[in-house]
């Protein structure tokens, strides 16, 4: 990058910074544990005739939002015995259990967990089965539903209730479409009415499961509820329910919530995520009415402010009449957030990326990217590809700003004397400079394009880097894992300084980012000197600032922005070598001469 390209990148960058600093230093506030309430009597709807499950959540009063409750959620009890069956294919495992005849957990067989312990588990005992139908999700009552398995390997649950309503949940892995990456499964609910009179369904609502952080140090924000409507993306975090504050001063202008809710009329699917995964589900004959989330406190004592979501989605009401049945079919996506995979899915699935503002970019990224591993089957070494790619773009773009800047450092005298002459009058003294630029056919702006062209493709690296799950676990050189930091090392008690260090752990010594750090002060350095001594002296801090702002993002992110480095240093060092500009002043052709073209 050149001066300017720097100049405007940390200025977007800045704001991050500060953001992360302010938050790191002030994590969010818990709600208070209220005084515990029995749940309410479940109704027929909520085909459920055991106890209430013990949980601290209280339900909030239709149209709210909010409501007090504790962030924790108690292991529910249920009255029976807890019976769970297994299904699998070759991707997925999933644990259904007879507790309100649901998927308990998903465990992904060929994605390791963290430290490569065991493979990855999408929720958990101690939370809603995925597809348990409850009126309230914060305070549920789930019951006993018989199992039973059929010829084709599928899973079917069954419940009926005194008043003659049943209901037949149907667990199936469609025919594979693709050789690997099968993360796809259906679940069909079947209601019917045996009674002499109608039953009518109202505000009852089919649970996510419940999304948390893979690693300590995963980002927060990605810890969210999604939802779409329309073809795009909706979303809320945990970092929602904690006690807002205006910046700086502290004050709190929003007590911490403990529920989320949201009418969402026409929304196409709902989903728990987190940074590398997801689940999606989506009904196929019906839309999702409702949105519900609750925080949970994950009680990891190497991460004390570490959170994770529950949630659950409203259906729209409907009406039996006797001996009528009414069917609800859904999708169901668990596994790795793949964009690729996700694509081929025909309910805009893909969009739980979000890759945000500069999504073209993030998705011809990333797409560019696993053609390169395709290839060379080593992410790092991609990386390096797609940076020297993107560099060869660029390379023609960059010449001319380089060469731009040495005719502007070559004047730099020159401006330096109008300053001192025009001192007293900053009009004349802009009007002056812009005339000696002109006059020597000089574009103060000659670096802007390359610059302009810089800023989507690192906003756009950002937001794909910084959740593409083909990079976790992936290796190169002493790193082993391109999307944690490199870290090498960690100096204990220190993990109390912003950004560099972690909380209840120490100061993480990541090697990349010092790396990146040095070539950008190398660089710097071997930029052409422009502007006046103040502008050079906060030139001067980019690096620092771009050094705290990655130090502890994927190590992707640093591995591209080093190498980058390194080609634009070799790309200056060739600029240098050539003879230096001649500052010759530019004729302008006369008007009769422009009549003449």
């Amino acid at each position: 990058m050149d001066r300017q390209a720097w100049f405007a990148v940390t200025l977007c960058a800045i704001g991050l910074v500060f953001y992360v600093v302010y938050t790191s230093s002030h994590p969010p506030a818990v709600a208070p544990r209220p005084i515990a309430l029995a749940s309410p009597s479940p109704s027929v709807s909520e085909l459920a005739s055991a106890s209430p499950i013990a949980r601290s959540d209280l339900a909030p009063t239709p149209g709210q939002e909010t409501g007090p409750t504790s962030t924790a959620t108690a292991k529910p009890v249920p009255a029976f015995e807890e019976k769970t069956e297994t299904m699998r294919n070759s991707d997925v495992e999933f644990r259904l259990t007879n507790r309100g005849g649901g998927i308990s957990e998903v465990r992904l067989l060929n994605h390791a967990a963290e430290n490569g312990k065991g493979e990855v588990v999408l929720n958990s005992p101690e939370h809603l089965p995925i597809g348990a139908i409850v009126e309230n999700p914060a305070a549920p009552a789930l019951a006993e539903f018989t199992f039973a398995r059929l010829p084709d390997g599928s899973v079917q649950y069954e419940r009926g209730t005194t008043d003659g309503l049943s209901v037949r949940k149907h667990f199936s892995f469609p025919p594979p479409q693709e050789k690997k990456d099968n993360y796809v499964a259906e679940m069909q609910f079947d209601f019917r009415n045996d009674d002499a009179r109608p039953h009518a369904a109202h505000d009852y609502f089919v649970a996510l499961g419940a999304t948390s952080p893979l690693h300590p140090r995963d980002m927060p924000a990605y810890t969210r509820l999604v939802w779409c409507v329309d073809g795009k993306p909706k979303a809320t975090d945990v970092n929602w329910f904690g006690a807002q504050k205006y910046p700086i001063v502290g004050v709190e202008k929003r007590a911490a919530q403990a529920i989320y809710r949201e009418s969402v009329p026409g929304a196409e699917w709902a989903a728990m995520s987190n940074q590398f995964f997801t689940t999606i589900m989506t009904p196929l004959n019906t839309k999702v009415s409702q949105i519900w989330a609750a925080r949970y406190d994950l009680k990891r004592p190497d991460a004390p402010d570490l959170f994770g979501l529950e949630g659950a989605i409203g259906i729209p009401d409907f009406e039996l009449q006797p001996g009528q049945t009414s069917t609800l079919g859904f999708q169901i996506y668990t596994g790795p957030k793949l964009y690729n995979r996700l694509a081929k899915l025909s309910h805009d699935e893909a969009e739980i990326m979000n890759f945000g503002f500069f999504k073209l970019v993030s998705q011809a990224l990333l797409n560019f990217l696993n053609l390169l591993h395709g290839w060379v089957r080593s992410y790092g070494l991609a990386i390096i590809l797609l940076t020297a790619c993107v560099k060869a773009v660029l390379w023609p773009l960059q010449n001319k700003a380089n060469k731009s800047m040495r005719r502007m450092s070559a004047l730099a005298p020159k401006m330096q004397e109008l300053k001192e002459k025009y001192k007293d009058d900053p009009t004349k003294m802009n009007a002056e400079v812009m005339k000696l630029y002109k006059e020597h056919g000089v574009n103060p702006v000659g670096g802007c394009l390359p610059m302009m062209i810089q800023i989507p493709i690192f906003f756009g690296l950002f937001s794909m880097l910084g959740q593409a799950a083909e990079l976790r676990n992936a290796a190169f050189l002493w790193v082993k894992d391109l999307s944690q930091p490199d870290t090498l090392a960690i100096v204990p008690g220190l993990g109390w300084i912003p950004i560099l260090g972690t909380p209840g752990v120490g100061l993480t010594i990541n090697l990349l980012p010092l790396i990146m750090g040095a070539s950008n002060v190398w660089l710097m350095r071997m930029t052409p000197k422009t502007g006046d001594a103040t502008q050079q002296r906060v030139m001067m801090f980019m690096p620092i600032i771009f050094l705290v702002f990655c130090y502890n993002f994927a190590a992707a992110l640093a591995l591209y922005y080093t190498t980058q480095n390194l080609f634009t240093i070799l790309q200056l060092w060739h600029n240098q070598r050539q003879p230096a500009p001649v500052l010759e002043k530019v004729t302008a052709p006369s008007k009769r001469a422009k009549k003449g073209r």
